[in-house]
């Protein structure tokens, strides 16, 4: 989704073993000079939910464009990348995310990744932490974290029936009126916040062909899982940032999850009157808080 990417910014693109997944780097100026290969690798990784995108962290990552290569790819099932018709699963995550770091990165990359995606991350690390330098979380959650399920909002029953599965994904996800009501209501604090832009950008990844499947196993719970069980196990340095009123994961669970490692997560830091995606609604602060960390 070239049009809503930052001036500077194109799209490459690797294939991994479930398909082809795109990624924004720098391209041109102002951020395309001869060594920009060899700058430390930085990158993004968006969460899930209808129309989900790199878009996510394209207010956040040309502020770092001078220092660092960026990496935001569009994880398969998502964007502009590959939607292979499946039963996505955590494992589809784990093993294509690794790929997209092995052929990318030639040395431990930092990580930059929010809710769901963090906790995917989180595990990624643990199993292969040669991959890894640092991780910048922001609500990381398995959403069946300390074994209480909280993503959920449709009964199973509703979202696998044929048919009907189908017709949820068009009215909660493929109409503008629906993007815009997601936003404002579920991931925003305050929904003056969001833009025209946003809702065209969640809406032009929502309306790409077999977007549904990916949405869908989000949806049903089938990439939940408990982080308590793993984030006691990470040695990769870690912060985390956490939107003050984020919905569906309160900040108690997430001073609860960082609790479980105090030696390896170096920072817990709440980012006030934000929700689950504080680097979206208030990119200005969230840049000044990354560019502290790094």
């Amino acid at each position: 989704m070239l049009q809503f990417q930052p001036p500077g910014f194109g799209h490459k693109v690797i294939h991994t073993s479930l398909g082809a997944m795109v990624y924004y780097t720098q391209t041109h100026a102002p951020w395309k000079f001869a060594d920009t290969e060899d700058l430390p690798p930085l990158l993004f990784l968006h969460n899930f939910g209808g129309g989900a995108s790199a878009y996510e962290w394209s207010k956040v990552y040309p502020a770092f464009a001078s220092k660092y290569r960026i990496l935001a790819p569009d994880l398969i099932g998502w964007g502009e990348s590959a939607h292979p018709v499946r039963d996505y699963q955590i494992r589809d995550y784990l093993s294509t995310i690794a790929e997209f770091i092995t052929q990318t990165c030639h040395q431990p990359v930092m990580v930059v990744a929010s809710s769901l995606t963090g906790a995917l991350a989180t595990r990624l690390a643990i199993v292969q932490p040669d991959l890894f330098q640092a991780l910048f979380l922001v609500c990381p959650a398995g959403f069946d974290d300390f074994g209480q399920g909280v993503g959920r909002r449709l009964p199973l029953s509703v979202i696998n029936t044929p048919l009907l599965d189908h017709l949820i994904y068009i009215l909660g996800a493929e109409n503008e009126i629906a993007v815009r009501n997601f936003l404002q209501t579920f991931l925003f604090v305050k929904a003056e916040r969001v833009s025209q832009e946003m809702v065209e950008a969640y809406l032009t990844s929502a309306q790409q062909p077999n977007a549904k499947f990916a949405a869908l196993a989000s949806l049903r719970g089938d990439l939940y899982f408990d982080l308590s069980l793993y984030i006691q196990q990470l040695k990769t340095p870690t912060v985390i940032f956490w939107g003050e009123k984020a919905q569906f994961t309160d900040i108690k669970l997430g001073r609860r999850l960082a609790n479980l490692n105090v030696d390896i997560i170096q920072d817990f830091y709440a980012i006030a009157d934000t929700g689950i995606l504080p680097h979206l609604e208030t990119p200005e602060v969230f840049i000044g808080l990354l560019q502290r960390y790094l």
